[in-house]
C-alpha cells in the first residue's frame, strides 16, 4: 500500500472537508484516517490516504491539492508518507 499525508490549515469556512473529499473520491483515493479540529476560527485537518490505485502521477495530485487550497484560501499539502515522517522525526 502506498500512503500519503494531506494537511489542511487555514480560516474555517463552509465546505472545506466536502471539497477535499470530493476531489479524493473523483481520483479514486481512499481515506484511511482523518482528524480535524477548529481552534478559535482556524481549521486544521490531517488525512492519511491510500494512493495505491491512482492512475495519475503523485506530483500531479500534489499540485491539484495545492490548487484546491488556493481556491479555498487554505494551505493544503500532500506528501508521501515516508517524506512526511522523515520531516517530522525527532
Amino acid at each position: 500500500m502506498k500512503r500519503a499525508v494531506i494537511t489542511v490549515v487555514g480560516r474555517d469556512s463552509v465546505g472545506i472537508i466536502a471539497r477535499v473529499c470530493t476531489y479524493l473520491a473523483d481520483q479514486k483515493i481512499n481515506i484511511l484516517d482523518i482528524s480535524q479540529t477548529i481552534v478559535d476560527g482556524y481549521f486544521n485537518m490531517m488525512m492519511i490516504i491510500d494512493v495505491t490505485g491512482v492512475d495519475e502521477r503523485f506530483a500531479d495530485i500534489s499540485e491539484e491539492i495545492i490548487e484546491i487550497g488556493k481556491e479555498l484560501g487554505m494551505d493544503i499539502h500532500c506528501q508521501k508518507e515516508e517524506i512526511f515522517e522523515s520531516m517530522h522525526r525527532i
